[in-house]
């Protein structure tokens, strides 16, 4: 009896820091409720370039929203993702559009879940997990069918808790890498200030976000609804 209590408490221990590592993994990544701005780069394999700068807000696990600032011509949208919806918002349009996670409201590389994405221990649960002296190597699985890829794998540096790659994969295709790049001080916290994706699916072409101005600021849940995406902008500091 008191060996099996023992097996018990050590495969919870196993359990509890697997889920931790994914958490801890999160919380170096983003406050619980911030406020940045982002450029998205998409590059053509000519070499032709399209750039967008979008506000963003997050709040919890589960609140994402964002005000398109540049191009003019698409200035004014705002797209707004609670849980697995998504909408985005058009001026003089009635309503906000539903709008899907393998979509992209920028026409790049980054769809919808990658731009609006949420708290990785928010959709995914560590399935494997193996290491060697400087990276964690992890093997995630959506924790339901909803979620955009079915598995990611993931390489974390163990020193920052920064992930370095991923690979994200949906029907065991490998869909597109993720790469984390160029860690900054934001002064609250640090995290990689640039993601570089390439996709086997869009030889030739890729697409970069940047982080910029990223930092902690609460917001009331009203700001996260369909009623509020024309107003974002009356919010910017």
């Amino acid at each position: 009896m008191k060996v099996v209590f023992l097996v018990f408490i050590f495969l919870s221990n196993g359990v509890h820091a697997k889920t931790n590592l994914l958490e801890d993994i999160d919380k170096k990544l983003q406050p619980d409720s911030y406020e940045s701005y982002r450029k998205l780069i998409n590059i053509e394999p000519d070499g032709t370039k399209k750039e967008f700068v979008l506000y963003m807000l997050k709040k919890g696990k589960d609140k994402v929203a964002s005000l398109f600032m540049s191009p003019a011509s698409d200035k004014g949208r705002a797209t707004l993702r609670l849980v697995d919806n998504m909408w985005l918002y058009i001026p003089g349009v009635a309503k906000p559009l539903r709008i899907s996670s393998m979509q992209s409201v920028t026409g790049g590389v980054f769809n919808n879940a990658d731009i609006m994405r949420l708290d990785f221990s928010e959709e995914y649960q560590i399935e494997k997990q193996t290491e060697d002296k400087t990276y964690y190597f992890l093997e995630l699985k959506a924790k339901n069918e909803t979620v955009t890829y079915e598995k990611l794998k993931m390489k974390v540096e163990k020193s920052s808790l920064f992930p370095i790659e991923i690979d994200c994969i949906a029907n065991g295709i490998t869909l597109k890498t993720i790469r984390y790049l160029d860690p900054k001080d934001f002064g609250d916290f640090k995290r990689p200030s640039v993601l570089e994706t390439t996709s086997q699916l869009q030889k030739g072409f890729k697409s970069v976000m940047i982080f910029a101005k990223m930092k902690k600021r609460e917001f009331k849940d009203e700001v996260f609804t369909m009623e509020y995406m024309g107003k974002l902008g009356d919010i910017r500091q």
